[in-house]
């Protein structure tokens, strides 16, 4: 159960309350790794939380870089969001098709940008739906919204930034991917990556995070993963995963549970695992 904070994480029965308030702004960030069945974009149009507009993360990303969806210019995030009608004074609520799946991605990413006001939708769009919450297939009424953006480039880290954390040993960098995958045993989805991980890395596999029911788990809960995980909350965290988008369900749960000092490895291991001269570790550590 959410403690609703709306600038982290809120509950249904929260957004319910304040469906009809004139500064909300809803947000669906539904998406699907490469290869999976399905259209993101076509079900949001069949059905949303009224209101909602749809954010393709995709699409609002830099198209120079060759890694998928990084973080988009401060440019393009701009006028992406403007035409969205989402700008400054709005509060801002994030979710996706899954429960808490990409819709953290979104809520890092304003956060990168400065924009403190915006939470994800606890549960996403299967509790809404679970709870016979409506919906609708209307294209939202849109209002060209200034907004006012401040880059926080602490909240982001390169591949040399995090290279030398992982030789230096004075972050606990954070990996979200599956322990197949973190040990090496598994495949990973995207071709021509090796396996393994980043050395000195802990693994936090996402869904660990997560109750069954795709909510978050308590502050408590959370930390007594982190605790399992062998995570030293002490140290500044780097947060990573396959391509950077469950690595943020990893930099909720440390802001849910009151730890600022993180940032998101934006390559990951679409980054990482490519580069033949980086080292990899495998097995469980």
């Amino acid at each position: 159960m959410a403690t609703d904070d709306p600038k982290v994480l809120v509950s249904t029965e929260w957004l319910a309350a304040h469906l009809k308030d004139p500064d909300l702004r809803i947000l669906d960030a539904s998406w699907l790794l490469p290869g999976v069945e399905g259209d993101a974009k076509a079900a949001y149009n069949a059905a949303h939380i009224p209101g909602a507009r749809y954010f393709d993360i995709d699409d609002i990303s830099d198209h120079r870089s060759e890694l998928p969806h990084m973080a988009p210019p401060i440019e393009k995030f701009m006028s992406r969001l403007r035409a969205m009608g989402v700008g400054d004074g709005h509060q801002v609520v994030v979710y996706d098709n899954i429960g808490i799946y990409s819709a953290p991605r979104v809520w890092w990413t304003f956060k990168l940008m400065g924009q403190e006001n915006i939470a994800v939708l606890d549960g996403g769009l299967p509790k809404w739906l679970a709870e016979g919450r409506p919906t609708e297939d209307l294209p939202p009424v849109v209002r060209d919204r200034h907004m006012t953006v401040r880059r926080q480039a602490h909240l982001v880290r390169d591949v040399t930034q995090v290279s030398s954390a992982s030789k230096l040993g004075d972050h606990e960098i954070l990996d979200a991917r599956s322990a197949g995958r973190f040990s090496g045993a598994e495949p990973e989805p995207r071709a021509g990556l090796r396996g393994g991980h980043i050395p000195g890395s802990k693994n936090v596999p996402f869904t660990t995070l997560l109750n069954a029911d795709g909510t978050m788990k308590s502050p408590d809960a959370l930390r007594a993963v982190f605790a399992a995980a062998g995570v030293d909350l002490g140290k500044p965290a780097i947060t990573s995963c396959g391509s950077g988008v469950t690595a943020a369900i990893i930099s909720l749960a440390l802001e849910r549970i009151g730890k600022t000092d993180h940032s998101l490895y934006d390559g990951s291991w679409t980054e990482w695992g490519a580069f033949p001269t980086l080292p990899v570790a495998t097995g469980d550590h």
